[in-house]
């Protein structure tokens, strides 16, 4: 296999085992709350929105130190045993008891900065400045693939009922951890990539990213990493397009875990209300993968670089917000268990309930495959320190938003992605025109970005 075919084989393989984990976590949030409902009235006594709170609170602070420990065991070895503290926390729900949850959350917090850190690493790896947009729209795409598989059985399998029974928790949760375990293993199939680095290239790569058996090197990489993430959270452009990345935290949050509750909990839905929970993990899926696949396959045709397409995001969102604040009751994210009957300033239609959904997915992957894209282009030579403060201050953000989740109305949490987003759209356009303006400098065009 060629050396370009090794690396497109290794962004398809990482996508799919990303797309296999994230089957089961997605799913996993986006039924928490709701199953967690149905078990509030035995000794289990957690929260799904504290748990994810948790999670992305741990995992922003566990972004400190992500880029020293994927520097020292490597970004292969770094998701396997990510993936396996995923499925560990996955299980949880077969037999739930409240300090296990809350245990697991908070190690799969510092799993997934692990993760995430290791995946920017490894996409960086296998791009150069001109596959870059191409292969994070592929890796994007099939990731999003995640949102489809999950919350189709979700939909088939509760279609109907309106009381989530113990057996139908465990036989989801049994079928969910196997399927991350799944992806965990398919790591294993990445290929490691031979020392290319041209001539004159910086040596910080091999400073952080460099094997050697030496404990003093080992210890070496691990500071320098440590101190070049520093480094980079404060330059310009790491300021600049942390506004973008805290709205993708707060839209994270959104659709994967408030919005689901939302549709869950309108009694007007009738008994499809805790069936659509999992249609609608389909159509946020559905536009997740539209987005990265047309906005990853068409970047190299496109000759106005990265700008339209975070446009189109936000435009896509503002639409969403607002039929999602027309069709939603404004209690629908704390509604009790018995659900809320209040009416918002239409009768709650589940069509335009789905159509919101795929407006979100569509609109976060524009945000997303574009802000990967502009990282492994402005930090090819630091991708891990890079892509651990993207996970950083996007989890942070997420943190915060399921926390304000447990007592903000609907119209409150609406209003508060609008200004993030907005801002953050105007954050990245100058980030943008910034490396427009570098590879213009450089001869080179800037459709190959």
């Amino acid at each position: 296999m060629s050396p370009e075919g090794k690396k497109l084989f290794n962004i398809i393989i990482l996508g799919v085992s990303f797309m296999f984990i994230f089957t089961a976590f997605q799913s996993c949030g986006n039924i928490a709350q709701t199953v967690i409902t149905n078990l509030n009235n035995t000794d289990f006594h957690g929260s799904g929105y504290t748990s994810m709170s948790i999670i992305y609170g741990v995992l922003s602070a566990s972004n400190l130190i992500s880029p020293s420990l994927v520097a020292v065991v490597g970004p292969q070895f770094s998701m396997v045993v990510s993936g396996v503290f995923y499925s560990l926390y996955i299980a949880v729900f077969i037999q739930p008891a409240t300090w296990a949850f809350y245990t697991a959350s908070v190690l799969i917090g510092i799993a997934a900065a692990v993760l995430w850190t290791a995946q920017g690493n490894c996409l960086t790896e296998n791009s150069d400045e001109n596959t870059i947009g191409r292969n994070s729209g592929i890796f994007w795409a099939l990731l999003q693939f995640s949102l489809i598989f999950g919350n189709l059985y979700i939909y088939l399998a509760w279609q109907g009922k309106t009381h989530i029974s113990e057996s139908d928790r465990r036989t989801v949760f049994i079928a969910l951890t196997v399927i991350s375990l799944v992806g965990t293993v398919l790591f294993f199939l990445i290929r490691k990539q031979e020392d290319t680095k041209a001539p004159g290239d910086d040596d910080s790569t091999d400073e952080i990213l460099g094997e050697s058996s030496s404990a003093r090197n080992t210890m070496m990489r691990a500071v320098a990493a440590f101190k070049k993430s520093i480094t980079l959270s404060f330059t310009k452009e790491m300021l600049l397009l942390s506004v973008t990345t805290a709205y993708t935290g707060l839209v994270l949050t959104f659709f994967s875990g408030v919005y689901g509750t939302c549709i869950g909990a309108v009694n007007r839905f009738g008994s499809e209300e805790k069936s659509l929970i999992g249609l609608s993990g389909i159509f946020i899926g559905v536009g997740e993968i539209l987005g990265g696949g047309i906005f990853g396959l068409l970047s190299k045709k496109s000759r106005s670089g990265r700008n339209p397409v975070v446009m189109l995001g936000i435009l896509v969102h503002f639409i969403a917000f607002y039929l999602i604040f027309f069709n939603m009751p404004n209690d629908a994210p704390i509604a009790p268990m018995e659900g809320t009957d209040q009416v918002a300033y239409m009768i709650p239609s589940k069509e335009v309930a789905m159509l919101c959904s795929f407006l979100l997915g569509l609109g976060d992957s524009c945000f997303n495959t574009q802000l990967l894209s502009i990282l492994g282009f402005l930090y090819s030579e630091d991708s891990a320190p890079a892509f651990a403060i993207f996970k950083f201050v996007q989890s942070i953000c997420a943190a915060v938003a399921y926390f304000y989740s447990n007592y903000f109305l609907l119209q409150w949490q609406l209003l508060i992605m609008v200004l993030v987003g907005f801002f953050g759209t105007i954050t990245f356009f100058t980030v943008e025109w910034g490396a427009a303006a570098a590879l213009a400098a450089r001869g080179s065009d800037y459709s190959s970005i």
